[in-house]
């Protein structure tokens, strides 16, 4: 297999030419005389791999996953430790600037035949809509020794259709059940249409602390420090959680690209035994028309965090048209994310809205015309308890600890002994409210 090589190597002629000597298995097709002139050459299919010995720090994450998503590996040369490490984060294979040609030939040929090896791993997998048109393109694991160690966190991600079915009541308490069960926690706020995690909590913060991590895994700067640096504290008289709140404006979205938001949860892995993902609601792929293959995607922020959930809550509103646009969405996820597996919970469950027997009713509606996913939870409407911990900026867990709410929403994700102290005494009472 002859491999086809771009370089921009101004002050590494000599291992160019060398390489151009070789004759063999790499054959340097272009001499470009900047990055830009590179990507466009990459971009348009010439090459396999980028040889860079200049330019090297303009390289971020977001360039490297798009060139990797055209099937391109990006080798560096630098003397420089720190900015190998750098590098090695962000995807980049790293080998020294007075390399002799036939090794880097040799390093250029392993590392194409990594990728190439990875992409037949994932061929059967459906074209990840975070990145349009192409596969899942996760960050380069390091090799032992080279980098920290995946994390072993979950990542929950709540999710659900248009209509403030309530996702973000939902990740918040979630969150916080989570620290009071003595788990650690990061809530992440990724809605990239209207963060509001920070609103709920009262967090008077004005900078977004998802963006500040996803400014610095774009550059390979996101370490643990940093990560919990930009992570803000939340304390509950049961625990505390720490937060990376959401874009500010609306208009700030293009800050959450989908490879540096990879880096970040993967980092939050690390640091955590849960991730709670807070997602926006609009799962479609339409910016795949533009021709601008390097634009950012509005909807990659929830794309990306639904496929690298280990956990999905879908939450709709029980009622005449948030059950139908959840079953609606929920296909559409299928389509969207094939690997998730939504765990269904309706939300603000009352008589009013349903009818007599809410739970009842809704459940043979649900079987009758729903997909054929089973609900794993209802939520009881409360809006006194929600108004009381939204006017506070706190979490129902402070504001309303014996409400019905709070004990449906701990029991979604608490461990069974934590369920089974709540339980005794109060399941009439549930159902007699329920059944109001």
């Amino acid at each position: 297999m002859n491999i086809p090589v771009v370089t921009v190597c101004a002050a590494d002629e000599t291992v160019v030419d060398g390489l151009e000597r070789l004759h063999g298995p790499v054959t340097v097709v272009r001499r470009c005389s900047e990055l830009t002139e590179l990507l466009a050459a990459c971009q348009s299919g010439l090459a396999l791999a980028a040889v860079i010995g200049d330019g090297s720090e303009e390289l971020t994450t977001t360039l490297v996953d798009r060139l990797g998503a055209v099937g391109v590996t990006v080798v560096a040369l630098t003397e420089n430790p720190e900015e190998a490490r750098r590098l090695r984060s962000i995807g980049v294979v790293v080998a020294s600037a007075d390399i002799e040609p036939l090794e880097l030939a040799a390093e250029i040929s392993q590392a194409v035949g990594r990728s190439s090896r990875c992409g037949q791993g994932d061929s059967g997998r459906s074209a990840s809509f975070a990145d349009p048109g192409v596969d899942l393109h996760l960050p380069h694991q390091p090799e032992a020794g080279q980098g920290e160690p995946c994390g072993s966190g979950r990542i929950f991600a709540v999710w659900g259709p248009a209509g403030a079915p309530g996702r973000t009541l939902l990740a918040v308490n979630m969150a916080a059940e989570l620290a009071a069960d003595g788990q650690s926690v990061i809530l992440v706020d990724a809605d990239s249409y209207g963060a509001s995690v920070s609103a709920m909590l009262g967090l008077l913060d004005e900078s977004a602390g998802l963006a500040q991590a996803c400014r610095l895994a774009d550059q390979g700067l996101l370490d643990l420090e940093a990560l919990t640096t930009a992570a803000s504290e939340v304390y509950t008289k049961a625990g505390s959680f720490r937060v990376l709140t959401g874009t500010t404006r609306a208009d700030r979205w293009t800050e959450l690209r989908a490879a540096a938001l990879t880096l970040v949860l993967e980092r939050a892995r690390q640091l955590a035994d849960v991730v709670v993902v807070d997602t926006g609601f609009c799962l479609e792929a339409d910016e795949e028309l533009s021709f601008d293959t390097l634009a950012p995607r509005r909807n990659a922020s929830t794309l990306r965090s639904l496929e690298l959930a280990d956990v999905v809550f879908a939450v709709g509103s029980a009622d005449a048209i948030g059950v139908p646009r959840l079953v609606r969405g929920l296909a559409e996820l299928e389509v969207a994310v094939p690997q998730a597996s939504p765990r269904v919970v309706l939300n603000k469950v009352k008589r009013s809205a349903v009818g007599y027997a809410p739970e009842k009713q809704l459940d043979d509606a649900w079987n009758r015309y729903g997909p054929g996913i089973s609900i794993e939870a209802y939520i009881p409407s409360d809006p006194e308890s929600c108004d009381a911990a939204l006017l506070s900026g706190s979490v129902l867990l402070e504001t309303a600890p014996e409400s019905d709410i709070r004990h449906a929403i701990a029991g979604l994700v608490c461990a069974p002994v934590h369920q089974k102290r709540r339980s005794f005494g109060r399941s009439t009472r549930a159902l007699r409210r329920l059944k109001r």
